[in-house]
């Protein structure tokens, strides 16, 4: 089954604490889990500070510079992995070094039924 695991962060502290991972001590840490198998996708992303947010509401596509919402912690990147089950991407989760510094949310991918003979 496929886990995303959203890493989010409060930017400043996740650079700056004295528990903040290194960018070689995430590379080792991915390259471990691409090793083993389960690893399918992992992406750092930009500041928060460069996101783009896209509403459409009653037809009209209303564009935002920033974050949807104002929280204390910002998506940072995220892993998107193979596993198990919850448990084993619970294991896996708990092993990435942004998770001292901020937080990881595990979600299970959800497969939507799409029949390719009716987007034609």
């Amino acid at each position: 089954m496929k886990y995303l695991c959203l890493v989010y962060a409060n930017e400043q502290e996740l650079h700056s604490s004295p528990d903040s991972p290194h960018d070689s001590e995430c590379h080792a840490y991915a390259q471990r889990v691409q090793e083993s198998g389960r690893m399918l996708a992992a992406e750092a992303l930009q500041s928060v500070q460069t996101a783009t947010t896209v509403r459409m509401r009653g037809g009209k596509l209303a564009i935002t510079d920033g974050p949807f919402a104002e929280t204390k912690e910002q998506l940072a990147g995220f892993y998107l992995i193979e596993a198990r089950d919850l448990n084993e991407a619970i294991q896996l989760a708990g092993h990435i070094p942004a998770a001292r510094v901020g937080s990881v949310e595990v979600r299970p991918v959800r497969q939507l039924d799409v029949d390719p003979a009716a987007q034609s």
